[in-house]
């Protein structure tokens, strides 16, 4: 297995409790995400609050294919938000997002990713995942400050 992590940090002006219900909402979060193309609730495992399968649309050169993988979210307090998303084999991305609001009403969120894969899997794989939360982070601050999030891709891992 080889491992790998990366942050990144979004400034929205809105409420705490708003940014909070966002990042927890994988339904929605996979309504902006530049490479999903389908979401569907499931039954959560017990200690699950919520799982989420989703399908993204990946390419590899000129073969197209789509995966769907498992996001459950784990745990959900007035400032952090935990979630896990597992896709066979063995490809795990741990998702930690700490949210505080400053005095003019601007909402810090810092997202941590943690990304593990097989040898093999693992460029293409945390590639597309920093591509793919480039787009989220976009997306994210557009519908918290209530613009439309339509869906701008960045740049091609």
């Amino acid at each position: 297995m080889r491992h790998g992590s990366f942050r990144y940090d979004i400034d929205a002006r809105c409420g705490l409790a708003e940014a909070v219900a966002l990042m927890a909402d994988v339904p929605r979060l996979a309504a902006i995400h530049p490479l999903a193309v389908e979401a569907r609730e499931l039954e959560p495992s017990p200690g699950i609050l919520r799982s989420t399968a989703i399908t993204s649309r990946l390419a590899l050169g000129p073969l197209r294919f789509r995966i769907t993988y498992r996001a459950d979210v784990l745990s959900v307090t007035e400032d952090e938000v935990i979630t896990v998303a597992r896709q066979r084999p063995a490809t795990v991305l741990r998702n930690h997002t700490r949210l505080h609001q400053d005095g003019d009403g601007v909402v810090h969120i810092r997202v941590e990713i943690a990304f593990e894969s097989p040898y093999l899997l693992f460029p293409y794989g945390f590639r597309q995942a920093q591509y793919a939360h480039r787009g989220l982070a976009r997306g994210i601050t557009a519908v918290l400050e209530g613009r439309d999030p339509a869906r701008r891709e960045p740049t091609a891992p």
